[in-house]
């Protein structure tokens, strides 16, 4: 008898799959080793002894993708299956974004409009970005979590009242809790320019806090001022913001809302492009006209449809069209959401064209943008992946399916300084999806919304398991990515 073959071990191996390895380089066929939570080789027909092994036969296997905007602070701890995200083949999630961030907060009182978003009272927050990074190590979540500080919420914690510029010590205190922040593990710094708590703070507010960034290491975000008619002179601001502390810049769900508006993206992006030759400028979009906030008298003049998707002092309201209830109620709009407010609502505001040539343009990732604590939310917090990959890479062919893999993994590993994710490679972590290239479409509707999409085999998280068969495996491998060193291993 001849001598048995060498064999290598591994935890698991997955075989026969199209390999689509997050770069927007051509799928090939092969295999891919996983031991320890790592990718320890990639090839074809592998000699490999394996605790487990699945035959993928033809299903794309492709790096997780990593959710570049999402307000999950505190729901990977209150939903640690994170259901929503991981059955669409997420395996990371940004936090902090819109200037919200569930720490470094402390309140006596419940949080204003749109803190409330993440966390609707006061003892949800976290005092420090250490105490939540503990909490999420002693209870981890089924994906990963890298956390931003919310400008928002270091003005909550410093002044008394928003509708000013904060003050020389206000600022110098909002400085010292974002370098804590920034040291603890948050691994950048967010801004909504746009909402109530944060619409009276000049440039030069933002700018200070920017520089503890620079100094710090790390990237700001963006929500920007104003995406209507405003919105060439916001992306200036952001732009500006950046290049004065030479730190990345994201503009957060890039759109041109209202009808006034409509077409604008063309001048957007070239305004983008402008800035890309000359600092490090970054964008996220979601692939839907609709977006969902609280609900605001000052964003309906831009909408032509609104729905409800929570209010909390008249109960039964959730997917109810504003201007319907407001009939029932013999009020006009505004009185309505007097009577029903706080709550939030899903608006009708954007052009199909304008979100796919945003959807097109290179420098563009994916980002849900979900509201996971709404009661009937936007679709987009269980359909923006399979969305993109089946509505409009398959049926719409905007463009090839390695290119909408790449929006969603190695684009925003880079662009968020995720060293060894968003990528197919010898020594990644093996945080990958296994999907069905010919079935995958979203579920979740406007009127249904809270559906799991259509074609995701498995999806693993460090090589674990933590969707199988339409549902969670129970396995939570997550952990917290803190900034700097720490983000990267």
């Amino acid at each position: 008898m001849g001598e048995r073959p060498d064999m290598s071990s591994a935890d698991l191996i997955i075989r026969n799959a199209k390999l689509v390895d997050g770069t927007g380089a051509a799928g090939w066929h092969g295999d891919v080793a996983v031991a320890g939570g790592r990718i320890t080789e990639l090839g074809t027909a592998l000699n490999h002894n394996a605790s487990s092994e699945i035959d993928a036969d033809g299903l794309v296997l492709a790096p997780g993708f990593i959710d570049a905007h999402t307000h999950d602070d505190r729901a990977v701890l209150s939903d640690p299956a994170m259901a929503c995200k991981v059955s669409q083949g997420v395996t990371s999630v940004v936090t902090g974004n819109c200037g919200i961030s569930i720490a470094p907060v402390t309140l006596n009182a419940r949080p204003p409009e749109p803190l409330n978003l993440i966390c609707p009272e006061p003892e949800h927050f976290f005092p420090t970005f250490a105490a939540y990074f503990d909490a999420l190590e002693k209870a981890p979540p089924a994906l990963n979590v890298i956390a931003q500080a919310g400008h928002a919420s270091l003005r909550a914690v410093t002044m008394d009242r928003f509708d000013r510029a904060a003050t020389a010590s206000e600022i110098e205190r909002m400085r010292d809790l974002l370098r804590q922040a920034l040291r603890d593990g948050a691994a950048g710094f967010s801004t909504g320019l746009y909402y109530p708590p944060a619409r009276e703070a000049p440039t030069e507010e933002i700018e200070a806090l920017a520089a503890i960034v620079g100094e710090e290491g790390g990237f700001h975000s963006t929500h920007m001022r104003n995406e209507a008619e405003g919105v060439l002179d916001s992306l200036a601001e952001s732009f500006r913001i950046g290049a004065s502390a030479d730190i990345p810049v994201i503009i957060s769900h890039h759109k041109c809302v209202g009808l006034a508006n409509h077409g604008r993206s063309q001048e957007t992006l070239k305004a983008i492009e402008a800035a890309r030759q000359r600092q490090t400028v970054g964008l996220d979009m979601y692939p839907y006209i609709a977006s969902s906030t609280v609900l605001q008298k000052t964003r309906i003049c831009d909408a032509t449809r609104v729905l409800i998707t929570w209010s909390d002092k008249v109960a039964g309201l959730e997917g109810r069209d504003l201007e319907e209830v407001a009939r029932e109620m013999g009020l006009t709009v505004d009185e309505t959401i007097d009577r029903i407010s706080p709550a939030g609502g899903i608006y009708f505001m954007m052009d199909e064209t304008d979100v796919r040539r945003i959807m097109q343009f290179p420098a563009t990732m994916i980002g849900s943008d979900g509201l996971p604590h709404d009661k009937h939310p936007h679709p987009r917090l269980w359909g923006t992946f399979p969305r993109v990959l089946g509505h409009y890479a398959r049926e719409e062919k905007l463009f090839p399916l390695e290119e909408a893999v790449r929006k969603m993994t190695s684009l925003t590993a880079r662009t968020f300084g995720l060293e060894n994710r968003g990528v197919l490679a010898e020594g990644a972590h093996a945080d990958l999806v296994l999907f069905d290239p010919g079935t995958i479409i979203d579920s979740a509707t406007f009127d249904s919304p809270q559906t799991p999409a259509v074609g995701i085999a498995r999806v693993f998280v460090d090589g674990a398991c933590v969707w199988r068969d339409n549902r969670p495996t129970g396995a939570r491998p997550g952990k917290g990515l803190r900034g700097g060193s720490h983000l990267n291993r």
